[in-house]
């Protein structure tokens, strides 16, 4: 609450000074001296009443300085304006990922990482892109960051045939950022391998992304050297093979360097949060903040408030307080 006019308030002291003055001698309209005035009984109602007078007076007074002095009420509204950046999550989901040098494995540490990232952004539409052999978007840019973390969730290995199409992962990504608004446009592509499948070269689809304004931070995931890797056979259940490190870190330190991003190695889940962690610092949005407040005039209800205490106070002094007890 605020006071619109608060030098009203100021007429409270002379106010406070005259009630004490009053209320320090006996008050009436009049006095009348009555020789046999202890034949009376000496406090009846009545003169209950006639002592309430002055008070009921006063608080008239109060609430009527009060009301000059304009009290406001209001509820403040704030809103945020924020540009928002524009995010396209590439996710290698092939064979390799189940590789267990991350625990559990590689994606299932891919997928926890990438749900904190999303939980950590504020304002920023954010869609999901998922290859193997192929490419396909499993979220499109959402603000909603519940059904992207839930899709995320559903990520799984066998949607799409085995390989690593990282040129048709980029494609994907880019062609769901051309034209959005965001005044950043950026892809995190992550993958373990190198490209082996489909028909866009990744250095070509960098060479798009630097053309609509896209930038692409990559990361490169896996320890060095062999890793097991589980496979599940139909006849003999689960089994592991050894499988060496096949990263092609070269094409996708060009694609970084094309488009103005940056290349990252993550060879442990630990590195793997510091990344996104970094990347989440650098894309920061940078947000405005309004606030309105709708204030309401509470002195009108106070001044009728006054209005009938006086008009209380006078009833009660013309009446039962002007008259002998």
């Amino acid at each position: 609450m605020r006071f619109a006019s608060p030098l009203f308030l100021l007429a409270l002291i002379p106010l406070a000074l005259l009630l004490l003055r009053e209320f320090r001698r006996p008050w009436s309209r009049a006095r009348l001296g009555i020789p046999a005035a202890g034949f009376f009984p000496r406090r009846g109602w009545r003169s209950r009443l006639a002592g309430a007078v002055p008070v009921l007076v006063g608080l008239s007074g109060l609430l009527l300085v009060v009301a000059l002095a304009r009290p406001q009420t209001g509820a403040a509204k704030v809103e945020r304006k924020s540009e928002g950046i524009d995010i396209v999550l590439a996710l290698d989901i092939s064979g390799s990922m189940r590789a267990e040098d991350f625990k559990p494995n590689r994606l299932a540490v891919v997928k926890q990482v990438a749900k904190e990232f999303v939980q950590g952004r504020s304002g920023d539409r954010i869609g999901l892109v998922v290859f193997a052999g192929g490419a396909y978007t499993q979220c499109p840019l959402t603000l909603d960051y519940g059904v992207l973390t839930t899709l995320l969730d559903e990520v799984d290995f066998g949607n799409v045939p085995d390989g690593t199409a990282i040129g048709m992962a980029l494609a994907t990504s880019v062609n769901r950022l051309r034209g959005t608004p965001g005044k950043s446009k950026i892809v995190v592509l992550l993958t373990d391998g190198q490209n082996n499948a489909g028909e866009i070269d990744p250095v070509t689809a960098a060479e798009a992304a630097k053309a609509v304004g896209v930038k692409v931070y990559t990361i490169g995931a896996g320890t060095q050297g062999p890793v097991r890797v589980p496979v599940d056979d139909p006849v003999f259940g689960r089994r592991y093979v050894t499988m060496e490190a096949s990263l092609d870190e070269k094409t996708l330190t060009e694609i970084a360097r094309t488009t103005g991003g940056r290349y990252f190695r993550a060879t442990s889940a630990e590195a793997l949060e510091e990344i996104y962690g970094e990347i989440d610092r650098m894309e920061k949005t940078t947000a405005s903040t309004v606030e309105y407040v709708q204030y309401n005039e509470r002195g009108p209800w106070l001044a009728l408030v006054a209005g009938l205490v006086l008009a209380g106070a006078l009833v009660v002094g013309e009446t039962a307080g002007s008259r002998i007890p």
